[in-house]
């Protein structure tokens, strides 16, 4: 077993302890020990990939700050809609920093919180061991503004906010005071974001992410069909027109565009169980799954989560 492996594991074991004691963190909290996640993989958001990579230097050259005479951010805050690759990105710089990832998805831990809440002075103590015992990690808070995350309903005002926020921020707070972690956060409703996220000493670099349409779309979606011809191992798509396609609905996110071109290959593989001739996806499969989308969509409540550029 290489060094490398030895530090997967190790992460994987600290943590596996600590989740298995406290139900909050078993239920909304995943480690990715090595996530592999490169420039590659995400399709355009040029400007925020450059900002969010650049802050793997407070991990890999700690002294590139101190040259310029400064200091790395305490955190970052990703903003833009659901499904615009905030996860992408910050797995991307766990990948960067050579660092785990532990994502925590707020909303549900927030319930959960308020579930169990005894244990919450126990858990803060347990969270800031497990910290200061991981190898390099990159800790990512997804949805911030959890109390109108979509996940949990919308708008639930019956939350106790001023203790969970008071949760929220002391978790915060203990990964900035631990070497070796970079933290990150996200949200989709940034105008009603609590200012004591942003404040000196927590999630102060706020970054935007917002792909250019429909050339950061079309990239993601190459990027995607790629992965499904190698997990196929064959060809599955003719000469598809992605730009025509994205420029005729303006309204999905990049994480729905990757929701259809597998909805399309999913009614393919259906299709081959019935015994028809398939032939390889066309522009018009993918322009047929669009009106498909449209008119489910109708049908729908407005706020409905959009699929995850993942």
């Amino acid at each position: 077993m290489n060094d490398a492996e030895i530090q997967y594991e190790r992460a994987q074991n600290i943590w596996n302890s600590v989740a298995r004691k406290f139900p909050p963190l078993e239920k909304a909290a995943s480690l990715i020990p090595n996530p592999e996640v490169g420039p590659e993989q995400i399709g355009g958001l040029d400007a925020a990939q450059e900002e969010v990579l650049t802050y793997a230097c407070a991990m890999t050259e700690p002294d590139v700050y101190q040259g310029w005479g400064t200091y790395p951010p305490s955190g970052l805050l990703l903003i833009g809609p659901n499904g615009s690759g905030k996860t992408l990105l910050a797995q991307g710089l766990a990948t960067r920093a050579g660092a785990a990832f532990l994502g925590l998805a707020i909303p549900r831990l927030a319930l959960e919180i308020v579930h169990h809440g005894g244990q919450v002075v126990e858990l803060l103590e347990a969270w800031s061991q497990a910290l200061a015992e991981m190898p390099p990690t990159t800790v990512y808070f997804h949805e911030l503004e959890f109390f109108q995350a979509e996940e949990i309903g919308g708008q639930r005002t019956d939350l106790p906010i001023g203790p969970i926020m008071d949760f929220l921020g002391e978790l915060a707070d203990r990964c900035v005071d631990t070497e070796n972690i970079l933290m990150v956060g996200s949200t989709s409703h940034p105008d009603t974001l609590r200012p004591a996220f942003v404040k000196p000493g927590r999630f102060e670099r706020v970054v935007e992410v917002n792909p250019i349409y429909p050339d950061d779309v079309v990239a993601a979606l190459r990027i995607h069909a790629a992965e499904a011809e190698k997990r196929a191992g064959r060809s599955l798509f003719g000469d598809v027109d992605w730009k025509d396609a994205v420029s005729r609905f303006r309204e999905p996110t990049t994480g729905d565009w990757i929701q259809m071109m597998h909805g399309v290959l999913r009614r393919k593989a259906r299709q081959q169980c019935g015994d028809h001739t398939i032939e390889v996806i066309s522009t018009d499969d993918l322009l047929s799954e669009v009106e498909l989308f449209r008119r489910t969509r109708r049908r729908l409540p407005r706020t409905g989560p959009a699929g995850t550029y993942l």
